[in-house]
């Protein structure tokens, strides 16, 4: 069977779930997963507990916050991918590489949406009621973390990101924009002369929503993220006029913030928790934005957070898409790729390949291909077999350590683009805070010019017969 014949299969298999349309039947449909948290807790303890959890979980009883919920930790494991897409785990890669090489879907225009419940204009407006809590230990503001959209003014595409964002004031805030779409965007604004553009924020959508949303590659010439969410989805999503900009909204939202972010000048701002889980860049200079309406859902709504620290859906979610790309990039070379991984505990700099190829030669292309990638976070690549079990960084450590003959089996390339959330890449002086950095590839897997007898692993006997939760 050929890679389009397996890839048409999966796209049959994904077709026989229908998703939700947002966040509340999402969880619903997934209660088996959800932690629900009824007990009182403290805002200020919400990040130290969702840091704790494997699974989604919600906050039905935050204190001061009696009308919000709060919900995370809905992408961390691939295990929970699958239900994203309304896949098996086993189809979740393939499903979202198939799709993502689909033609955009675009959006339906609806009249209202259940985010239009409550709506607050002018000295109503006030966000800092929202309970946006503080991440990390050396922060002292909440901390927002809600998917962003944009609207090109040339061609009227979205462009969407999740941009931390520090509230401030009740109508007011400072946003850090690391994704280039974005600035493209805001350059556009500039070049017509325009002093403000209008920015959504949107909290508690479908998490396929943000899949989608984080996605980076050549597409804003063609389509925006919110244009493809639905192809990802298989469904047609709806969106409805925003109250005060000129901007459409998710309609199944439960909160949406709608605001002008200031393009005449930048502030200086503190510390915030990057991907890699330091406090880089230690200082900013960031836009204004300026709130002027508030619209949600009036039964409860749920307040979609991303705890940054240390792991979490912060590090997982923007490599999702990247994920599928290089799964679709390294299968073009002929290569058998079983998983794609950019494990949590690689720091975000990190990418595994799973995979098997027909001969020499063909691992060294793949791990330049991914070392190359557009992103900056494929510092380090390695490159297992499909024996090894890729969710086991000690299985992947072994892999690595036996596998590998550092003299022929590992790829190193100089001064590339570094990551400014890398503390061990080199500031570019005067450009701060972009930094260099070099790149590695590990090639760990089985070679063809190995005796295979010599990796057969051992296992004590009955190894797979026996439980030793049944002796106790």
């Amino acid at each position: 069977m050929s890679i389009e014949e397996k890839l048409d299969d999966t796209e049959k298999v994904s077709n026989s779930t229908t998703l939700d349309k947002d966040l509340r039947g999402y969880l619903e449909t997934n209660a088996d997963l959800v932690t629900r948290i009824t007990k009182e807790v403290n805002l200020d303890d919400i990040g130290a507990l969702t840091a704790q959890s494997e699974q989604p979980i919600l906050f039905e009883n935050i204190k001061g916050y009696p009308n919000f919920r709060l919900c995370d930790i809905l992408v961390k494991h691939r295990y929970l991918h699958g239900r994203v897409l309304g896949v098996s785990q086993e189809d979740y890669l393939k499903t979202l590489a198939y799709r993502l090489r689909k033609p955009p879907r675009g959006y339906v225009e609806v009249a209202t949406g259940p985010v239009k419940e409550v709506i607050y204009r002018g000295d109503e407006v006030d966000w800092t009621k929202l309970p946006a809590p503080v991440h990390s230990e050396a922060e002292t503001d909440g901390y927002i973390t809600a998917m962003n959209m944009v609207k090109d003014p040339e061609t009227g595409f979205y462009n969407t990101s999740h941009a931390g964002t520090s509230p401030l004031a009740p109508r007011s805030g400072l946003m850090s924009f690391v994704t280039p779409h974005t600035h493209i965007v805001i350059r556009k604004y500039k070049a017509m002369g325009a002093t403000e553009m209008p920015i959504v924020i949107a909290f508690g959508l479908h998490p396929a929503y943000e899949v989608m949303g984080n996605f980076s590659g050549l597409h804003m010439d063609m389509w925006g993220e919110l244009e493809m969410i639905g192809t990802i989805m298989d469904q047609d999503i709806e969106m409805v006029k925003a109250e005060a900009i000129d901007m459409l909204v998710p309609a199944h939202a439960e909160i949406v913030v709608e605001g002008l972010l200031d393009l005449t000048q930048l502030n200086e701002y503190g510390c915030s928790v990057s991907p890699s889980g330091y406090y880089l860049p230690k200082k900013q200079m960031l836009p204004e934005v300026h709130i002027q309406a508030i619209t949600m859902r009036s039964d409860r709504p749920i307040y979609r957070n991303h705890q940054t620290c240390p792991f979490t859906d912060h590090q997982t979610l923007p490599r999702m898409c990247h994920e599928a790309m290089i799964y679709n990039r390294v299968q073009e070379m002929g290569i058998n790729v079983k998983e794609v991984r950019f494990p949590n505990w690689g720091g975000c700099f990190s990418c595994i390949i799973q995979v098997e190829a027909p001969r020499e030669g063909f691992i060294n292309d793949a791990l330049m291909a991914c070392m190359g990638a557009p992103w900056l976070n494929t510092k380090m690549v390695v490159a297992i077999s499909h024996d090894v079990d890729i969710e086991n960084a000690e299985e992947v450590y072994h892999s690595i350590a036996t596998r590998c003959d550092p003299s022929r089996d590992i790829v190193t390339v100089g001064n590339t683009r570094g990551s400014l959330f890398d503390p061990s890449a080199a500031p570019i002086p005067g450009d701060e805070p972009w930094r260099v950095v070099g790149k590695i590839g590990i090639d760990a897997t089985l070679k063809t010019r190995f005796n295979a007898d010599d990796f057969i692993v051992s296992r004590p006997k009955n190894w797979d017969k026996v439980n030793l939760a049944d002796y106790l």
